[in-house]
């Protein structure tokens, strides 16, 4: 079987969603993080599945990578990273509560919350994203799709607009690197 034509429709297809990427969007994200860490807060991310791995990876590029040399460093908490309180909140109360549970003991007025989905209706990510905007955080959606609930309900977003989850989540961890190429190469 052949499989270069298919290869190339993919790539193809990535290629036009990111050229049209909002860019005035992924700058005003970036201000929104540089504004958080130079005030001492804490960045919280989550999504399920891929985004979950995605939300993850964040924390450690920015984490390490964008704040290696840096003297005021960021705070980023990825709510997914923890398997046992999870799965604890999973089956004691609910899976939609597995990431607003840890914000009520931990997120503060101003924090941030970036929730990530490829459909941007993951109840337990919108629940999250609810009540961060209730207690005065702020939050950022990284969508796909339409964007769904969370586009509309997140103070900033960067939308992905495209209806294919793989393309969708290629993109939502190739803007990660985007912001700590931007950030490490700014903050020198």
């Amino acid at each position: 079987m052949d499989y270069r034509n298919l290869i190339q429709e993919y790539l193809d297809r990535e290629i036009c969603v990111i050229k049209n990427l909002n860019i005035e969007d992924i700058h005003t994200v970036i201000h929104v993080l540089e504004d958080a860490r130079l005030a001492g807060k804490h960045i919280f991310t989550c999504g399920n599945g891929g985004s979950a791995a995605t939300a993850s990876h964040y924390c450690s590029d920015f984490n390490k990578g964008v704040s290696l040399k840096l003297s005021k460093k960021y705070n980023f908490e990825c709510l997914s990273d923890n398997t046992a309180t999870m799965m604890a909140v999973a089956n004691d109360i609910g899976y939609e509560e597995v990431f607003r549970f840890p914000l009520v003991n931990k997120m503060e007025k101003d924090d941030i919350l970036i929730g990530i989905s490829g459909s941007g209706n993951s109840e337990n990510v919108v629940r999250a994203m609810e009540y961060a905007g209730k207690i005065g955080g702020k939050t950022i959606a990284i969508t796909g799709y339409d964007g769904g609930r969370m586009k509309q309900m997140a103070d900033y977003h960067i939308h992905v607009d495209i209806n294919d989850m793989q393309i969708a989540e290629d993109i939502h961890m190739m803007l990660d690197h985007v912001m700590m190429h931007v950030l490490t190469c700014g903050l020198k």
